[in-house]
C-alpha cells in the first residue's frame, strides 16, 4: 500500500507494436545501359580508326576539271602500278619485278555500277588509243607521259580512258607492287582455284593447278606473268579473278569483325594506295561491296580484233554504250 496522500504512478502506454523492416530490394545491374555504353565507345572508336585512315590515304590529282565525259552510274578506274620505287633491292629480286625505274600501269581496269548489274571491264595494257595532247600510242604509257596542258601521271590516263570510251570516270584507285604484297600479307593469303599450272621465272611464279591459298609472292606472280597459251587475255582475266577473290577476303566477316586483321589491313592499305582527291574511306567500302557482287555481274574484257592492240569498234562501242546508259552490256559485244 502507498503512504496517506501518495498517488500510484501510472505506466507509461504501451509503445505500438513495430512493424517488421521490409528487406531493401536488391539493386539489379543495369546491363542494357551498360551494353549501350559500351557500343558506344566501339562505334566512337571506329569512326574514329575510320577517320585517322581518311587522313592517310594518299590523295592524286586524277579527275579532270573540265571533264565533259557524261555518264549514268558510277565508274571506277582501279590502276595496278608497276612501280617499284617502294621496293627494297632484296624484294625486287624476290619478287623478280625488274627495273626500279618502271612507271607504267601493268593492271587496268574499269568497273561500272549502277542499276544495272556490276560490270568489271579489263583494258589491255597494250591498247592503241589516242592520248590527249601526245598523239596514238599504248595505253600503258599515258600514266609516264606529262607535261603540257594535259597534265600527266594519274590525269592524263583518265583523260586517254575517258576519251577512248565515252565513259566518266568518278573515282580513281591505284595500287603497285608493294600495296599487292601488304594487302595478301594483311589477309592472310587469297583464296583462289587455279585452273593450269603456271611455271614463270620472269615472274618468280611456280604454281600448281587447283584450289589454294596464295601467298604475297604468289599472288603477285600470278597477276604478272602471262606465261600461258592465252598470254595477255589470260592475264587480264587472271587479274580480274585475284581482284575479286582479294576483296572477297577483305570484306568477309572474318577480316572485318577481327581487329587484329582489319587495323593492319587498314593502315597497310592505306599506305599503299592512292586515290583521287574527292575519294574516301566510304566510298572505298563501297568499291569492296560491289566487287563481292561481281558473282552475279559481268566479267570482260575490251574487245578487239587483233591481238590486244586495237579494239573491235563496234563491239567496243556497244559495250561502253550500254555501260554509259547503266545497261547489261550485250554478249556480243564482251571480249574474252
Amino acid at each position: 500500500m502507498l503512504p496517506a496522500g501518495q498517488v500510484r504512478p501510472q505506466a507509461p502506454p504501451a509503445a505500438p507494436p513495430r512493424r517488421p523492416a521490409r528487406p531493401r530490394p536488391l539493386r539489379r545491374p543495369r546491363w542494357g545501359r551498360r551494353i549501350g555504353g559500351a557500343l558506344a565507345v566501339l562505334l566512337l572508336l571506329v569512326v574514329g580508326f575510320g577517320v585517322y585512315i581518311d587522313t592517310t590515304l594518299t590523295r592524286v590529282s586524277a579527275l579532270p576539271a573540265d571533264s565533259a565525259a557524261v555518264s549514268e552510274g558510277t565508274n571506277w578506274l582501279i590502276v595496278g602500278s608497276d612501280s617499284r620505287a617502294n621496293l627494297t633491292p632484296e624484294q625486287r629480286a624476290e619478287y623478280a619485278t625488274g627495273d626500279p625505274e618502271s612507271e607504267l600501269t601493268d593492271t587496268i581496269m574499269l568497273l561500272h555500277t549502277g542499276s544495272g548489274p556490276t560490270t568489271l571491264v579489263s583494258i589491255p595494257r597494250d591498247s592503241m588509243v589516242s592520248i590527249p595532247g601526245h598523239g596514238r600510242h599504248k595505253i600503258n604509257s599515258a600514266y609516264a607521259r606529262g607535261g603540257g596542258a594535259d597534265g600527266g601521271g594519274p590525269e592524263l590516263l583518265v583523260r586517254t580512258v575517258e576519251g577512248a570510251t565515252g565513259l566518266h570516270i568518278d573515282h580513281y584507285v591505284e595500287i603497285g607492287f608493294l600495296g599487292i604484297v601488304s594487302v595478301v600479307d594483311a589477309v592472310g593469303g587469297v583464296d583462289m582455284c587455279i585452273p593450269e599450272a603456271i611455271e614463270d621465272p620472269k615472274a618468280a611464279l611456280d604454281i600448281e593447278a587447283g584450289c589454294q591459298t596464295l601467298d604475297e609472292a604468289t599472288a603477285l606472280g600470278y597477276v604478272r606473268t602471262r606465261a600461258t597459251a592465252t598470254s595477255d587475255f589470260g592475264r587480264v582475266e587472271r587479274q580480274r579473278a585475284f581482284i575479286s577473290a582479294l576483296l572477297d577476303k577483305v570484306t568477309s566477316p572474318g577480316t572485318v569483325l577481327n581487329p587484329f586483321r582489319i587495323v593492319p589491313l587498314a593502315t597497310d592499305l592505306s599506305e599503299s594506295i592512292a586515290v583521287d582527291e574527292g575519294t574516301h574511306v566510304w566510298h572505298l567500302a563501297s568499291l569492296g561491296l560491289a566487287m563481292r557482287g561481281l558473282a552475279e555481274g559481268v566479267s570482260t574484257t575490251v574487245p578487239v580484233r587483233d591481238g590486244v592492240v586495237n579494239w573491235d569498234r563496234e563491239r567496243a562501242s556497244a559495250l561502253f554504250e550500254a555501260l554509259a546508259n547503266d545497261e547489261r552490256p550485250p554478249e556480243n559485244a564482251l571480249g574474252p
